[in-house]
């Protein structure tokens, strides 16, 4: 059961204009770029602090290292509690009066550089220096020009302005704080992307098969033609569903990857709050139809009567109470999802609709043969690589990687993609799949299920399996290539690309199928199809 005509073409629109977004984000990074000056080339290190005020254990919060000084120890065993004392003068920017030895110095931001502040702790004795912001954010503490033979041997790090006033405001009361410092390490690879990699193959593998196992079964279709009355509203309804498919063209796999590319640097030089928010409502407009896709055929496939029931609306003319009563369902559950975004249990949701959104999607968008998919996919493929691995000569970061992360002012982030929280990670995060990984390879393996029934190919001459197959390989390859880089991103592309399309190609030249599948749809019938000879 389908939205009313007008809600198709919309839907066309929008798929299209969202598909231009689907390739701006790339895999879950941790880049960080050091400068190679003397004495300044420390990782910055991201770090809890825990703080006990008179014996009694308080609140555990972040702060993160500066550029220069010493590592602090990832194991909390092997750290150690030490008392905390104010600086005098506060800022630490001149020989201090207070008695730092073996104690953790406070101080505050301003007046003077980060490397002049930790010398002269040094200098006093500390055993570790921690700055408060200004602000409740933690800004990068890097070397000056000048600072070419810096020697600090203490841990220098920076904290939140709430967090730093709590402590200060203990310290001023004659309580007693001590501060236990260590900097945990994330894991390389989480095992939450198991989940991810079942998500993603999933996905595939349920909208290639979709409109196999729910269309309409034969005795199905036997009993609708003889059903004595049936409606003009339905036969609508029926050719509208056969015609919501659309076939990708050579010329539009290149267009599309030019657009896709220019809508990436417009995303990277011109990333705000409002732009942002416009990819979030197609994401919610293109998620809602594909819940509502998904429902209605599932309720129709198994109650035939349920969506028989009409009702004549203004604008939208007649239509069925089932789809209109999923719909509302629909919008309700996309509303609170937008409006809960930002919280911690939103990825579920977010999820949800990717996945209804990209199997929908792949029913209506097609390749049709094996020359436009060889096309397509190359061009996905060399812009993949362009974007993740090139672009940083060009723009000084990576493109894709930048526009994956988000905004930083505002928090929001583009919503194409499959994220889990990192389960084994001390410090959260998301292991993250673009949408692209999962559309590009799945237009491919559609083709081929549809090339596999039509010419009644089964599991052990059929293309389909060792398609999927493939596809899951590809993507170990990736997660296996984010492993060995050390966490550097990784387009998934690079490795989805040979293992799907590469082996659909060796595998149509050893069965001498290749130009049958090259050329597929478009060869030209012969006479006898034209002109079949009459039945005896």
């Amino acid at each position: 059961m389908s939205l009313p005509p007008f809600s198709c073409r919309f839907l066309a629109a929008a798929v299209t204009l969202y598909l231009i977004g689907l390739l701006c984000v790339g895999a879950d990074t941790k880049d960080v770029t050091v400068p190679n000056i003397p004495g300044c080339s420390n990782e910055f290190q991201m770090v809890k602090v825990e703080n006990w005020v008179n014996g009694e254990n308080g609140e555990t919060f972040t702060a993160m290292t500066a550029q220069f000084g010493t590592m602090l120890p990832s194991d909390k065993d092997k750290a150690v509690k030490l008392p905390v004392a104010l600086t005098t003068p506060l800022d630490s920017c001149s020989n201090l009066t207070s008695k730092l030895s073996g104690s953790i110095a406070l101080s505050v931001r301003g007046e003077c550089a980060f490397t002049a502040k930790a010398e002269v702790a040094q200098a006093g004795g500390a055993a570790a220096l921690v700055l408060i912001n200004d602000k409740e954010e933690l800004d990068e503490m890097v070397c000056g020009e000048k600072d070419t033979s810096l020697n600090i041997s203490i841990p220098i790090l920076m904290i939140t302005t709430s967090s730093g006033d709590a402590l200060k405001k203990s310290i001023m009361q004659n309580k007693k704080v001590e501060l236990l410092l260590y900097a945990p390490k994330s894991p390389i690879l989480d095992y939450a992307v198991v989940f991810l990699w079942l998500m993603s193959v999933g996905t595939v593998f349920v909208a290639s098969v979709w409109s196999h196992f729910t269309s309409p079964k034969k005795n199905d279709e036997q009993y609708d033609e003889l059903s004595p009355k049936k409606s003009s509203n339905d036969d609508a309804t029926k050719g509208g569903a056969e015609e919501e498919t659309l076939d990708i063209s050579a010329m539009g796999a290149v267009i599309f990857v030019i657009s896709a590319s220019t809508f990436l640097v417009l995303l990277f030089f011109f990333m705000s709050s409002w732009f942002i928010l416009i990819l979030t409502i197609f994401f919610c407009i293109g998620g809602m139809q594909g819940m509502h896709n998904i429902i209605t055929t599932l309720i129709t496939r198994r109650c035939n009567k349920c969506g028989q029931k009409n009702l004549k609306l203004p604008l939208l003319g007649n239509t069925s109470i089932l789809s209109l009563v999923v719909l509302l369902f629909c919008f309700v559950v996309a509303i609170l999802w937008f409006m809960k975004r930002k919280t911690s249990y939103a990825w579920a949701g977010q999820d949800i609709f990717g996945i209804c959104m990209m199997i929908n999607v792949l029913q209506v968008a097609r390749l049709p043969n094996i020359r436009v998919a060889t096309i397509l996919l190359c061009c996905a493929f060399f812009y993949d690589i362009f974007w993740v691995f090139l672009s940083p000569l060009i723009f000084k970061q990576s493109v894709m990687i930048a526009v994956a992360r988000g905004s930083k002012d505002t928090g929001e982030s583009i919503p194409m993609l499959l994220r889990i929280p990192r389960l084994s990670d001390p410090w959260g995060g998301y292991n993250m799949i673009g949408f692209g990984d999962i559309l590009f390879p799945g237009l491919l393996i559609c083709f081929i299920f549809r090339y596999d029934k039509e010419n009644n190919k089964g599991v052990s001459n059929g293309y389909f399996p060792w398609l999927m197959f493939g596809y899951g390989l590809g993507l170990f390859l990736t997660y296996l290539g984010l492993y060995v880089m050390n966490g550097h991103g990784q387009p998934a592309l690079l490795y989805l690309v040979p293992c799907t399309l590469g082996i659909t190609v060796i595998l149509g030249l050893v069965r001498r199928e290749l130009r049958d599948l090259w050329n597929y749809g478009t060869q030209q019938p012969s006479a006898a199809d034209v002109n079949p000879s009459p039945e005896a």
